[in-house]
């Protein structure tokens, strides 16, 4: 068993090692940046934040005390979330577009370790990548590893529950995770920065708009990168099928 871990970690190390050699590096975060918010919002994303964190430092102890093997696993996901996270491709507005990485987990662990996974991510970008930001790691959290990966969840379950292909199930998942970060960091950006005229709607309609003329493609993409991970994960006995 740990021979095989060895082996699948090896060849995801090695494939994402290549995506870092062929993807443009050179843009802005789309995370949002430090100081961008008020103050009043930053700490109100915060507070929101907090009781689900506490409510994934539960759920990852209960993983861990029913079988510790599949700590690798989850460092497995949180590699994968920073390393897509990290892989910035710039959009036309001077903005960013990136994957979020959060679909592989949701389906291996559910939704609630995600707001663990993702809280070190950010907090790791941060500090070393100067990628999104501490007093903005709240928003960028509820965005990126609350909503999205609910949403993923609930796409996830429901397309089983319909009788959908297991790889039709886990590209939904991962894709409508990654959509909806991003509606979410717009609706937050919209409530910050409401239009002068059209208010918070119309605000955050713009923001939806730059965003998703990169973001729909790269959703894509990491459906279908997501599906060729699981497969792999599934043929080497690394992942219980009827898990999630």
């Amino acid at each position: 068993m740990n021979l095989q871990i060895d082996k699948g970690m090896s060849a995801f190390g090695a494939g994402m090692t290549l995506l870092l050699l062929v993807v443009p590096q050179d843009a802005y975060a789309m995370h949002i940046m430090e100081g961008f918010l008020p103050p009043m919002w930053a700490l109100a994303w915060w507070l929101l934040f907090l009781p689900c964190l506490a409510i994934g430092l539960t759920r990852m102890r209960r993983i861990v005390a029913e079988d510790s093997n599949r700590k690798v696993l989850l460092a497995l996901c949180g590699a994968f979330i920073f390393v897509l996270s990290a892989l910035k491709i710039p959009s036309v507005t001077g903005s960013c577009s990136h994957p979020t990485g959060v679909g592989l987990a949701v389906i291996m662990f559910g939704p609630w370790v995600l707001s663990v996974l993702g809280a070190v991510v950010l907090l790791f970008q941060a500090l070393l990548l100067a990628h999104g930001g501490l007093t903005t790691l709240g928003a960028n959290a509820i965005s990126m590893a609350v909503v999205g990966p609910m949403v993923g969840y609930v796409v996830w379950r429901l397309s089983l529950r319909l009788g959908l292909r297991r790889d039709v199930a886990v590209f939904l998942c991962a894709m409508l995770a990654d959509l909806s970060t991003y509606m979410v960091t717009s609706l937050q950006l919209g409530l910050a920065f409401p239009d002068p005229v059209f208010g918070f709607t119309g605000s955050a309609l713009k923001f939806m708009g730059v965003f998703c003329l990169t973001q729909i493609p790269i959703a894509i993409a990491e459906g279908l990168l997501t599906v060729m991970i699981y497969d792999q994960l599934t043929k080497r006995q690394l992942l219980t099928v009827g898990s999630h």
